[in-house]
């Protein structure tokens, strides 16, 4: 640890030994109070496992950092006994990471603090280029004005993209919706359009939905599990993702959990992949606004098209005809990825958030009836609950370094 500044320069022995036993729990005490489940010190002296004394001294050297707050004078709760435990928050004027989005309908930059707290957004804007260069050179530069008007110490930027991503080189593999090319090497564009603007630390992309799943798992309705199934849809496509106790399942180049492409419907519509009746092209948004008989306007999302159909669907039997068929499509293959990933929890994004919300005992019992799992107890299916839940985990992947090290990644 840094022995520069305030409490941490005491200089009896002790406190010194106890902040070098501390430096290696510096790192999961931060993710502790990131996530919510460390709100004051005593929670997080017994989740740590160590004394008081190395805690008190951990989360003082996270408050120099200027990461956390440590209140040491909380107020009791009515009734308790003893003293109350100092409580621990993130810094509201601490560092923030520069978070990017890219879907088919626009982009978007945010500056997104510690707990996944966003601090700032820039303008939307609703034109995609075909140039991957342009469309990353404006976001970034939309990005480093927000940190010019707020002030804030940046400690990287992520970019959530609506296409796998492929590893080790960060290559869009399938930007379909985008007019992209093929193979676009996202990862390295949006880090050369980072330095260039002057914006520090590392530079991330992946895939959106799987960046959704992070930060629902971390801040949101996936807090807690192990196993957590992610399946969502925005503007376009169907994309899914696994979260394996705490981090994101990839497979062995970026590529896993392409749930778009199970076949829900044999005799379905055409997929870009080349099947038939894939969830991609079965249960996104132009799906639904088809089997609603309503041909999509330009004025507004295809997103925004349905969840407004799907809120008064009341009016027309044609939308609640509309929304069984996506339910019931939707439904057959979250079954079949229960059968094979066993999940303990299963969390619905985008339009098939809404459709949870219009019927969530028809979406279940399809799942049970149609998985082996899910009849024997069944698996809880729960809504996103997160805004921007993309942004977010774009967030987190430029985090990630901060809470594996503090000290190396923000060196005082």
């Amino acid at each position: 640890m840094n022995g520069k500044a305030g409490p941490r320069t005491a200089g009896d022995g002790s406190t010194r030994t106890r902040l070098d036993r501390g430096r290696g729990a510096l790192g999961p005490a931060l993710e502790l109070v990131h996530t919510g489940r460390a709100p004051t010190r005593a929670v997080l002296t017994a989740e740590l496992g160590v004394t008081r004394a190395t805690a008190g001294a951990v989360a003082a050297e996270l408050e120099a950092l200027g990461l956390i707050r440590v209140d040491a004078r909380p107020g009791a709760a009515a009734g308790s006994q003893g003293r109350p435990s100092h409580r621990l928050e993130v810094a509201d004027d601490g560092p923030v990471a520069l978070a990017a989005q890219v879907h088919a309908d626009g982009f978007r930059a945010a500056l997104v603090g510690l707990g996944g707290r966003i601090v700032a957004t820039a303008p939307g804007c609703e034109t995609v280029d075909a140039d991957p260069a342009k469309v990353l050179g404006s976001v970034v530069d939309a990005g480093a004005e927000l940190l010019r008007e707020t002030g804030r110490r940046c400690v990287g930027a992520g970019l959530a993209v609506p296409s796998a991503v492929a590893e080790p080189e960060g290559l869009a593999l399938n930007p379909l919706h985008l007019a992209w090319p093929a193979g676009s090497p996202v990862r390295e564009i949006f880090a050369e359009r980072v330095r260039a603007a002057g914006i520090q630390g590392p530079a991330f992309a992946a895939n959106d939905v799987n960046l959704a799943a992070l930060a629902e798992h971390r801040h949101g309705a996936g807090r807690g599990a192990r196993d957590l199934l992610c399946v969502a849809t925005g503007h376009r496509g169907v994309g899914g993702a696994l979260v394996l106790d705490g981090r994101l399942h990839t497979g062995s180049s970026g590529l896993a959990l392409e749930v778009g492409h199970l076949t829900v419907n044999p005799e379905g519509r055409p997929c870009h992949c080349g099947s038939r009746g894939c969830l991609d092209v079965e249960a996104d948004p132009l799906a639904f606004l088809t089997a609603a008989g309503r041909t999509p306007g330009p004025e507004v999302s295809l997103l925004q098209q349905s969840n407004e159909l799907i809120r008064d669907e009341s009016a027309d039997p044609a939308v609640r005809t509309a929304i069984e068929a996506l339910i019931d499509r939707l439904g057959l293959g979250l079954a079949g990825l229960v059968n094979i990933l066993n999940p303990d929890r299963i969390i619905l994004g985008g339009l098939h958030r809404a459709l949870l919300d219009a019927d969530p005992d028809r979406l279940r019992a399809v799942v049970a009836d149609r998985s082996l799992w899910g009849r024997s107890g069944g698996v809880p299916i729960l809504a996103c609950t997160l805004d921007h839940n993309s942004l977010v985990g774009a967030a987190e992947l430029a985090w990630q370094p901060v809470l594996d090290d503090p000290l190396k990644a923000l060196p005082v």
